[in-house]
């Protein structure tokens, strides 16, 4: 019997030992805690109808949000999303931003017209970068990355990144080029077409952490456009896209063979961007104001020159 019980005994220690030292949850680096809660307590996304504070998104492993947002549109429900996105609070915030000094002073010095919708391609989703197997874990699984796919004009008129950025016409081509350039203040990571096989049929844009340095990645590097037109209302009615400017839309899911520079490597590529990010206290980004309304023209002329 004393030798029965000797024997339980150290069997009960044996797999208490092995509970103490088993596995523990991976945590997610600090700085996406603590930006996440910079954000939140400085107010900088209002819910509305609009925005809505959603359930915590825990796993699988590290990914997730703690206070994820469900976005069905930005500026005041004035430009909608084709989906609802789920996105943290700075990415939120950011857009919002980006879309008031950005995108609606491009499309209305390139096109007299607001956007009125955003298409996106993908917001939260655990995965690795690019859809990779085994890749480091993509910013989308934190819900701090947005794939745009395209916009709508306030006319209907439809401007996508696989159909305009190579072979749109030459006002189409400039707004999308322009978007990609006032990205790169907004974002720390922005990949359009040419950045890289992956990204041919849109722009990714985030907020990681490059490393202490802050750093950000913006591909391929900001080309000089056109200069805006004097636009007026009654001269693009009379000046119509070509019907040889149009281009289908390619639905096979392969790039076009010209489409991208197979020598450019981005973010979501292999590259020094896999590198684990160091944890530290984020510095929110700095917020832009969107100008003068009255003077579009003028501020995507600041865009154009820079």
């Amino acid at each position: 019997m004393a030798c029965l019980l000797h024997r339980l005994s150290g069997f009960v220690l044996a797999v208490a030992l092995a509970g103490c030292s088993g596995p523990f949850k991976p945590q997610r680096p600090a700085w996406r805690t603590q930006a996440e809660n910079a954000c939140l307590a400085q107010r900088r996304v209002q819910p509305s109808e609009w925005i809505a504070l959603a359930n915590e998104v825990d796993g699988p492993g590290i990914c997730g949000l703690t206070k994820p947002f469900r976005v069905t549109a930005l500026q005041g429900g004035a430009v909608a999303f084709n989906a609802a996105a789920t996105l943290d609070c700075s990415m939120v915030a950011e857009l919002d931003a980006w879309l008031a000094d950005v995108v609606q002073p491009a499309a209305q010095a390139r096109f007299g017209q607001n956007v009125v919708q955003i298409n996106s391609m993908g917001s939260f989703a655990c995965r690795g970068m690019n859809n990779q197997r085994g890749a480091q874990l993509s910013e989308h699984s934190f819900g701090n990355a947005l794939d745009i796919g395209g916009f709508v004009l306030a006319d209907g008129r439809q401007i996508t990144l696989v159909a305009d950025w190579w072979r749109g016409d030459e006002q189409a081509r400039a707004f999308l080029m322009d978007v990609h350039r006032g990205s790169c203040g907004h974002f720390t990571t922005v990949l359009s077409p040419g950045s890289n096989a992956f990204h041919y049929n849109h722009i990714h844009l985030d907020l990681a952490q490059h490393g202490k340095s802050g750093r950000h990645i913006c591909k391929p590097s900001p080309q000089e456009t056109i200069p805006p037109p004097d636009f007026s209302p009654d001269v693009a009615r009379a000046n119509p896209p070509a019907a040889g400017d149009e281009t289908d839309n390619d639905t096979s899911g392969k790039p076009p063979v010209a489409a991208f520079d197979q020598t450019s490597r981005g973010a979501d590529a292999l590259g020094p961007l896999n590198a684990p990010a160091e944890p530290e206290s984020p510095t929110p980004p700095a917020q832009v104001g969107a100008g003068d309304p009255a003077d579009v023209t003028s501020s995507i002329r600041k865009i154009w020159r820079r």
